[in-house]
């Protein structure tokens, strides 16, 4: 489970955080995940609810942003919604469409005191 290691590093940017900008507590830690990124909401969750104890991000809320995938198909040469990896172009059943969104996963915003 490769969620786990995304929620250490999740602990390390908020200790690393913590520690430029002085905040002593993470009320809510907000990300954004996308649909192409091969994490799973629900996994995400419960490893950060794990790996958070005894850190100043005990008990914060984990609020998750699910970002669409979208490509651009280089058959019609169109931005298209992208349900998966290597799927055709949903306007023209083209190959290859490129992935241009949907594929990352990032610390959008924390909530601190």
């Amino acid at each position: 489970m490769h969620e786990m290691s995304l929620a250490v590093g999740i602990v390390d940017l908020i200790e690393e955080a913590a520690r430029a900008q002085g905040f002593r507590r993470v009320l809510t830690v907000a990300i954004e995940i996308g649909e192409l990124a091969a994490v799973e909401a629900e996994a995400i969750g419960f490893c950060f609810s794990a790996v958070t104890r005894g850190t100043l991000a005990e008990g914060a809320r984990l609020q998750i942003v699910q970002v669409p995938g979208e490509g651009l198909c280089f058959n019609c040469h169109q931005t298209v919604p992208l349900a998966a990896l290597y799927d055709p172009c949903p306007a023209c059943g083209g190959h290859p469409v490129q992935a241009t969104g949907g594929t990352e996963m990032r610390v959008k915003e924390l909530e601190v005191e």
